[in-house]
């Protein structure tokens, strides 16, 4: 595909005309998807694609468009031309862009990360051998993704990702079912077996009688996919600068008033060990680390193109949402195989279904437990919990509630697969807190 996007970046110059200049991105894979129900597959598919958009440029005027490509390099450029020809009568009814900014200096970069993945057949046959006996619902997505970069400054950006994510549960019935995941570059067998088993003990533990709890305060354990949730949302706006400027940020607290989590807390966006393109859509390079959270204080934004125009800062090559594509906490010191003996009496929260805010401005969420929560007695499960609302600050889960964070952390692939496979990535620890709020 590389090839492919290089040869049609050069192309669009001849059908430049004057002082118009361009910018050009590239998104995309060649990915196998299987779809599991009842241990047995029930969908298997191939995707590939890829998709252009191209920005098209004279001053302060501007118009983007996106194609399709279709791999046949004649038809390719015949609907390249027309889109160019559809931006520039676009462009002329356009006022000037004031924030605009695009990367005329920028290096050319290649970066490949592959991966070792089984055919797809083996791997079929091994998530249906942890699924015997079992009802495994859940979706396997492999192979690679890719991103280019290209402008009329000579500009050449190129990333190719090869990963894995099976994403699966073993349900056992109404709202009880034990949710997890096996993601990476690197597919072990054995590690799959080993998710699968503590997997298995956990819905053994769901056949137990349900308990039901009182709403309060408990000491709680979050592992490392509840956590995610929690970042997915502080995602929306917490770490821009946008966001900061405009007092809509849900960390406004650690802006203004000096707010701070626990000491432990160092949080970064890690684009050199993550899944997405060290580039933007704009051109504009992502260093390898932007720390947001070191020792519990706030330190650094991430500032798109348009924001650093806008607010006269330079910008870090985040991209228009401002949001952390590649977040990563800090491990602990908590051993995994120490958490249920360092939790003691209380509630082990495996997933999270459905967080927002309950209000923004005090960094307030509130969402439902489900997905294997259970109640621990004494260093032991001792039953599946029914489902619980907890409303909760970060301030207390991160800061002064959070009593430690284990030294094991996993590596959390996103999913989501609207219009393509998401390379967004997490990679978090598991959090032992107190007084975990629920509220009914």
């Amino acid at each position: 595909m590389q090839d492919e996007f290089y040869g049609i970046a050069e192309a669009i110059a001849p059908l430049l005309r004057g002082s118009e200049v361009f910018t050009c991105s590239f998104s995309g894979e060649t990915s196998d998807f299987v779809r599991f129900n009842g241990s047995a597959v029930r969908q298997a598919g191939s995707v590939l694609q890829r998709v252009l958009t191209l920005d098209l440029i004279d001053g302060r005027r501007h118009a983007a468009g996106t194609l399709t490509l279709s791999g046949d390099v004649a038809a390719d450029r015949s609907r390249l031309a027309a889109l160019i020809g559809e931006l520039r009568a676009m462009r002329g009814q356009l006022g000037e862009d004031p924030h605009l900014l695009y990367a005329t200096d920028a290096p050319s970069t290649e970066r490949h990360h592959a991966a070792v993945l089984p055919p797809r057949a083996d791997a079929v046959a091994a998530v249906q051998a942890i699924g015997s006996g079992r009802d495994l619902v859940g979706v396997y997505a492999a192979g690679a993704m890719h991103a280019g970069f290209a402008s009329s400054f000579g500009q050449r950006n190129w990333c190719s990702n090869e990963n894995f994510n099976l994403d699966w549960s073993f349900f056992h019935s109404a709202d009880k079912a034990v949710k997890t995941s096996y993601a990476g570059t690197l597919w072990d067998s054995s590690e799959l077996g080993r998710k699968a088993e503590l997997a298995g003990e956990q819905l053994a533990g769901l056949a137990r009688p349900p308990k039901r709890l009182a709403p309060g305060r408990y000491r709680a354990y979050l592992a490392p996919a509840a956590l995610a949730e929690l970042f997915s949302i502080l995602g929306w706006g917490g770490f821009g600068l946008r966001a900061h400027r405009t007092k809509t940020t849900p960390l406004l607290r650690m802006v203004e008033d000096g707010a701070r989590l626990h000491p432990s807390v160092h949080l970064e966006e890690n684009t050199a060990d993550g899944v997405a393109p060290n580039f933007q859509e704009a051109g504009f390079l992502r260093p390898d680390h932007v720390q947001l959270v070191e020792g519990g204080a706030y330190r650094d934004c991430l500032v798109s193109p348009r924001s650093a125009v806008e607010y006269g800062v330079p910008t870090n090559g985040a991209s228009g949402a401002e949001a952390p594509v590649s977040i990563d906490l800090a491990a602990g010191a908590l051993p995994v195989e120490r958490v249920l003996a360092e939790l003691g009496t209380g509630i082990y929260v495996s997933n999270l279904w459905y967080m927002n805010f309950s209000d923004r401005a005090a960094c307030r969420t509130t969402g439902m437990t489900r997905f294997a929560t259970f109640w621990v007695e004494h260093g032991a499960i001792a039953a599946p919990l029914d489902v619980m609302r907890f409303d909760e600050t970060v301030y207390r889960l991160l800061g002064d509630n959070l009593i430690a964070l284990t030294a094991e952390r996993e590596l959390i692939l996103d999913p989501g697969t609207y219009y393509q496979r998401s390379t967004d990535s997490a990679r978090l620890p598991g959090a032992l807190i107190d007084d975990f709020t629920l509220t009914l």
